[in-house]
């Protein structure tokens, strides 16, 4: 896949890196951007169609798909981080509530699209997938279920020709990690990494030089050989309603 001509809609579309993956999809020729966010913003790119798109809200989500014709490439990009000790649920709940149900919301209510045009669905994750950061731990579990479920669309939706890539994020220069004093990549390089894995074709994409330095033990390593031993599952028996 090339991103020039196609739609694309990005969650999380008002900073950061969601931000930056509007400017670099116009960069790449994309022909309209669907930039969701929960407060409204303005682009001066006529081919930016801004979206007020809470990932939590299903009438939002709702109200979205309806003004949407076509699509792509959804990117599931929102996400929220807070500093926790896991000793507050409703801190668990929020993190579960954005970064795994409303990617997995937005997701199933643009599936109809995304089928029509074989397109791509891209989940914006992070290593805490892998591991967790100890004083965000609320968020690194929901990133380690938020990949699951990336790993379980993949086998499922491969059969109506839908690619699902999951993003494995290193430390970013962005407000979520301001308070983290570690090298970090710019939201700008993530973007451009994301994308061309996308265009790749790369399952999962390691976008910056801290997730870089993982990949290939990922790619070749036993976890991912079952990832595809289990995949093979579905594509010789179809799941059944």
């Amino acid at each position: 896949m090339t991103i020039a001509d196609t739609a694309v809609l990005v969650t999380g579309a008002n900073r950061g890196i969601g931000q930056a993956l509007v400017e670099e999809a116009l960069r790449r020729g994309a022909k309209r951007v669907y930039a969701g966010a929960r407060q409204p913003l303005a682009h001066s790119d006529k081919r930016v169609t801004p979206l007020i798109l809470d990932v939590t809200d299903a009438a939002q989500i709702q109200a979205a798909v309806e003004r949407i014709d076509s699509l792509d490439i959804l990117i599931n990009n929102a996400g929220v981080a807070l500093y926790d000790d896991l000793s507050d649920r409703a801190v668990l709940e929020q993190h579960l509530a954005v970064n795994l149900f409303g990617a997995y919301g937005v997701t199933q209510a643009f599936l109809p699209l995304l089928a029509g045009s074989r397109g791509v669905i891209v989940n914006n994750l992070s290593l805490n997938a892998f591991a967790p950061m100890p004083v965000i731990p609320a968020y690194s579990i929901s990133k380690a279920a938020a990949f699951s479920l990336t790993q379980s669309l993949r086998a499922l939706l491969a059969g109506q020709g839908v690619r699902v890539h999951a993003v494995l994020t290193g430390p970013t220069d962005t407000d979520m990690s301001r308070g983290i004093d570690i090298p970090k990549a710019s939201a700008e390089s993530v973007a451009r990494a994301i994308f061309d894995g996308v265009e790749n074709g790369e399952e999962d994409i390691f976008p910056d030089p801290m997730s870089a330095s993982m990949a290939e033990s990922w790619h070749n390593g036993a976890t991912k050989a079952l990832e595809r031993q289990l995949s093979a599952l579905v594509a010789a028996e179809p799941v059944k309603a």
